[in-house]
């Protein structure tokens, strides 16, 4: 493990949040794994600036809803950043009426596509982006359309697989392994 950016990302969370706002984990070959939960979405902007300066990459974004099942409003979203094989992942609640999150695109450029994914399918708002322009769905959808009609995180559930292959194999002799799919 890198001891130098384990302390810079340790140091870049727990300058601004306290010491408590980050827990390590670390796998079988001892690479270190930061987790962090922001309640707030504004802490975004005074934490992104802090990772940036360290020279921390972001590695992907995830949108999804608190609840798998979209019985409850509210969505999270998960900020995967690396330092030298350090590995620190912020996780955003976003409870607010309309959903919104700040940009972290002035800081993290490749956060463009994923923060327009957000406005366009999941109807996150996300303030002072860039470029608010669609990637997608025609202008004559509402945004967020296609999350009120199949959440994705319903979707991306395991237990929709097997009801999936099921309808793919319609009318056909089911392979074993997608009959055991759960």
């Amino acid at each position: 493990m890198n001891e130098i950016a384990h302390k810079n990302l340790h140091d870049a969370v727990t300058g601004l949040l306290g010491e408590d706002a980050i827990h390590w984990t670390r796998d079988l070959n001892r690479n270190a794994f930061g987790w962090v939960k922001l309640c707030e979405s504004e802490t975004l902007k005074a934490l992104a600036p802090r990772l940036a300066a360290v020279r921390a990459r972001l590695m992907a974004i995830t949108a999804y809803r608190a609840d798998k099942y979209a019985r409850l409003e509210g969505r999270e979203i998960a900020y995967h950043f690396d330092l030298d094989g350090v590995v620190l992942t912020v996780n955003v609640c976003v409870h607010s009426e309309p959903p919104r999150v700040p940009s972290i695109a002035r800081w993290f450029r490749n956060a463009d596509w994923n923060e327009r994914e957000f406005m366009e399918l999941y109807g996150i708002e996300v303030e002072n982006h860039p470029n608010p322009r669609r990637l997608f769905l025609d202008q004559s959808l509402d945004q967020g359309e296609l999350d009120r009609l199949i959440p994705l995180s319903t979707m991306m559930n395991g237990a929709s697989t097997k009801t999936l292959w099921e309808k793919v194999f319609v009318g056909v002799d089911m392979p074993q392994w997608a009959r055991e799919s759960k």
